[in-house]
């Protein structure tokens, strides 16, 4: 038996309107994202969770996934501005058939179907395919740093943390033991029956720090024993015995500045121009035609050195083709990258080093060997001057960011744990994409436009 979910019917006439569609006016982002969200993606992975059972039905799945793509689109991410906007606003109202979902409900939506949601990138990316929005004649990488849901002042360095625990446990320690002669002299002077025996609060306050700088303290020690531990078994037999395999692996300590913070325990501390913030790394790949992104992560490290390959490899997975020409800024140039752009038939234009003022292209101040990669690349930026290829990459990607950042107001991840910011980062790329696809469909109806693709 199917599942009977609250109706909503946007096609339902009422008594101050015909429909809800005159809420807005024609040709409205309200009814695009609607729209498609209906027709144009394929929801099954999220209303098939839904089995048929007692109590009052739920909102009906694709429109709460409307109305989360619809109020991304406006800047609005906040659950419970969510459900004042489906209260005040009769832009969110056309979307919603005037279905009010409260702000828990918004919420516990996003969590439950995280997978699906950040599954709409690819499902969006395919659309603007479609619609002859992605050439892949250029592309243009780029990392920006995005605040996590964290302060940095909440952090606490390997070396504190020693001196803290060490610290924490003393005063814990004499606390009980004082809290054991009080109870001791309570009992004998009130009995051992009556009340007053509890610990105070601050004790189970500060147990519960003591705790947290301990969880901290294993996860970095557990990185930089990872991190420190060689292989041991050298060519040869395995079955003869080794000097080195005979002596057990001494524990590798974080060094002492190595951070944690406590509040979000995988965002990082990273520089950007305003100054260090506790955030993490969002990747995009931007397609130079109608600056669709076509490729997007997000990652702790705070370089993007090691982000060039992963990001190629998920445009050939997600469009089933390959970028022409890749141009990206000093953080992606190291000679594995470029070979791995020569691996794969890219025409690669990767600045060496940072550009001076007045200079016509980025062609670095990095040493290069003679010979390497890196010195034939930075002689085929200056070669070609300010007619290089590389001039695209400021226009193409840069202005992307700007749209999220400034226009959209994306400014912080909501979310905790990069499993779940990563979710977050695919569904604000994937409403970046469906605005350029809403905006070639509005453009196309114009009189006289010619439309990309039908």
């Amino acid at each position: 038996m199917s599942k009977t979910f609250r109706s909503w019917d946007v096609d339902q006439r009422w008594l101050l309107a015909p429909s809800v569609d005159e809420l807005v006016p024609a040709g409205h982002v309200a009814h695009f994202v609607r729209d498609t969200v209906r027709s144009g993606l394929d929801l099954s992975a999220i209303v098939s969770c839904y089995e048929e059972g007692p109590g009052y039905p739920p909102y009906h799945p694709v429109m709460m996934t409307a109305l989360l793509v619809y109020a991304y689109s406006q800047g609005v991410y906040s659950s419970r501005r969510i459900a004042r906007a489906c209260e005040e606003r009769v832009d969110f109202m056309a979307l919603t058939a005037l279905n009010r979902p409260d702000f828990r409900t918004i919420s516990d939506f996003r969590k439950r179907h995280r997978a699906a949601l950040s599954g709409l990138f690819v499902q969006v990316l395919e659309l603007c395919g479609k619609a002859g929005l992605v050439k892949l004649g250029h592309v243009a990488l780029d990392g920006t740093k995005i605040k996590a849901n964290a302060s940095k002042h909440k952090a606490m360095s390997y070396g504190r943390m020693d001196a803290a625990t060490a610290k924490l446990e003393a005063e814990v320690a004499a606390w009980f033991a004082r809290a054991a002669a009080s109870d001791a002299a309570e009992d004998a002077a009130h009995g051992a029956t009556r009340r007053g025996d509890e610990l105070p609060a601050w004790v189970a306050d500060k147990q519960a720090r003591l705790a947290k700088i301990r969880e901290a303290k294993a996860a970095l020690e557990a990185e930089a024993q990872a991190a420190g531990q060689q292989p041991t078994d050298g060519p040869g037999d395995p079955s003869e015995p080794s000097d080195k395999t005979s002596h057990p692996v001494a524990a590798v300590k974080p060094a002492a500045k190595a951070q944690r913070n406590f509040t979000d325990l995988e965002s990082r501390i990273m520089k950007t121009k305003d100054g260090f913030i506790q955030g993490y790394n969002a990747q995009a790949a931007v397609d130079a035609a109608s600056q669709v992104i076509v490729a997007q992560d997000v990652v702790t490290a705070g370089n993007d050195v090691g982000q060039l390959l992963p990001l190629l490899d998920a445009i050939a997975a997600a469009t089933g083709a390959q970028a022409k020409e890749v141009s990206a800024d000093a953080g992606y140039c190291s000679e594995d990258n470029l070979a791995g752009l020569e691996d794969r038939g890219i025409n690669g234009y990767i600045a060496t080093g940072r550009q001076k003022h007045g200079t016509p292209a980025a062609t670095g101040q990095r040493a290069a060997r003679p010979g390497s990669r890196v010195a034939a690349m930075a002689k085929k930026l200056r070669r070609a001057g300010r007619r290089s290829r590389y001039r695209l990459r400021k226009q193409v990607v840069e202005p992307v960011f700007g749209q999220i950042k400034q226009a959209r107001a994306f400014r912080q991840f909501l979310l905790r744990g990069l499993a779940q910011v990563k979710a977050e980062w695919a569904m604000i790329c994937a409403v970046h994409n469906l605005l350029k696809l809403a905006a070639v469909r509005k453009n196309a109806r114009r009189p006289g436009h010619l439309a990309l693709a039908a």
